[in-house]
């Protein structure tokens, strides 16, 4: 088989609609369902954006749900890393007390 047309094992061709437009992407088949689910919260954003704030241009839209989307995960970033914090804080106090029981 040319190498051009050889395809790595469980890779999927899906086409994917955003904002009435079509994109033909080449992905694995454990990435479809989340992938899908991406367009359609998007897709879905985009309708809300649009019905809440009588925005109708597409760019506009997708800008909104892209500074949303952006938003959260910035966000979500934020609160883990806090979480990291706060769970090696307390495995460092947890350590200090074991430390403290058996030495003493």
């Amino acid at each position: 088989m040319p190498a051009n047309k050889a395809h790595k094992m469980g890779e999927i061709s899906i086409k994917i609609n955003i904002a009435d437009r079509i994109y033909p992407l080449r992905i694995t088949t454990e990435e479809e369902e989340i992938i899908r689910r991406a367009a359609k919260l998007i897709n879905d954003r985009m309708k809300e954006f649009q019905e809440n704030y009588a925005v109708r241009d597409k760019q506009d839209l997708l800008s909104m749900c892209v500074l949303h989307y952006a938003t959260a995960t910035l966000k979500a970033e934020d609160a883990s890393k806090n979480e990291d914090k706060d769970v090696a804080k307390k495995v460092n106090q947890l350590d200090e007390l074991l430390a403290n029981f058996f030495s003493g």
